[in-house]
């Protein structure tokens, strides 16, 4: 029996990419993948274009495209999380709706999924498109992750990559509401392959990960798999205590060896703003993770489906 792959293609406001990335799929799959079956399952997160009625119209002409409608916009990371709770392939490739990853490079994932490989992922060498402070700020997030984390993360990778089916059971496992999905790849292991590909512009519309939206990606990052924030802030109020305490000991050695008056105002306020400063980023450190502890143990549901075919 021929093996299955599952083609996960998160959507939002994507309308004027898909049949054009369809198009490229099937010429892929006929001519380089008919060995196997397939299925393109297409995860719409809540799109406010035409996406859905695109994807409704190419499954009319196409028996092997499935759907998931979601409720309303969850974003990406619980798009990817409802596309590997309903997918039914052997190995399982996500990719964005975007054309900026090649669906030439899925031939290449499947052969060495045969090899044995879990986890076959494309690791970017040169990105198209993207200005130098996208491509600069990318790489320090990277960096940071790296410097902090106990679980290896991958540098230049997202989410286009195979999985197979025991990794995406082993992801499915992974049930929080403050998601980071490109550490949950390195965290469950397995067995792992890297081929590198040129990452395209975007064939059509805007991107949605605007510099907040990459930011507060980061700060998931950060928080789901490493401490070292809260660590800092403890460093950071050690060492503001001892700064204190040197220049209160200065300024009692002033006053009473050389009898020069106490700085007064200035000095004061300056102290003051340096010292709440300080705090207001240790709080801010410490709410980060209270808020996520919060709403872990609400224990609400990922996602809802409004419709599935």
């Amino acid at each position: 029996m021929a093996k299955m792959i599952t083609i996960l293609i998160p959507v939002y406001n994507e309308q004027d990419n898909l049949i054009v990335l369809y198009n490229r799929l099937k010429k892929i799959i006929d001519h380089e993948l008919n060995e196997y079956s397939y299925e393109i399952l297409f995860i719409n997160d809540g799109s406010k274009d035409n996406s859905l009625m695109v994807i409704k119209e190419l499954k009319l002409h196409d028996s092997n495209i499935r759907y998931v409608s979601l409720s309303r916009n969850y974003g990406k990371e619980i798009a990817m999380s409802a596309g590997f709770d309903h997918a039914t392939g052997d190995a399982v490739v996500i990719m964005d709706a975007d054309l900026q990853h090649p669906p030439e490079l899925i031939p290449e994932m499947v052969r060495y999924f045969e090899e044995g490989y879990d986890d076959v992922y494309a690791k970017r060498r040169s990105r198209q498109g993207d200005s130098w402070l996208k491509k600069q700020t990318s790489k320090w997030i990277y960096m940071i992750l790296k410097k902090i984390s106990k679980v290896p993360i991958q540098e230049d990778t997202g989410d286009f990559r195979l999985i197979s089916r025991r990794g995406v059971e082993a992801l499915k496992q992974f049930r929080e509401q403050h998601r980071y999905t490109k550490g949950y790849f390195s965290l469950i292991g397995f067995n792992k392959k890297g081929i590198l590909f040129d990452s395209e512009p975007r064939y059509a519309g805007e991107t949605k990960w605007n510099y907040f939206k990459l930011f507060e990606l980061a700060i998931e990052g950060i928080t789901s798999f490493t401490s070292a924030p809260l660590k800092l802030s403890t460093y950071f109020g050690f060492i503001a205590a001892v700064l204190a305490l040197v220049y209160m000991i200065i300024i009692i050695i002033q006053t009473l060896l050389y009898g020069n008056a106490v700085p007064g105002y200035p000095s004061l306020i300056c102290l003051i703003l340096f010292m709440g400063g300080i705090q207001l980023i240790s709080l801010g450190i410490i709410g980060e993770y209270l808020g996520r502890i919060f709403d872990e143990t609400k224990n609400r549901p990922l996602y809802f489906v409004d419709e599935y075919r």
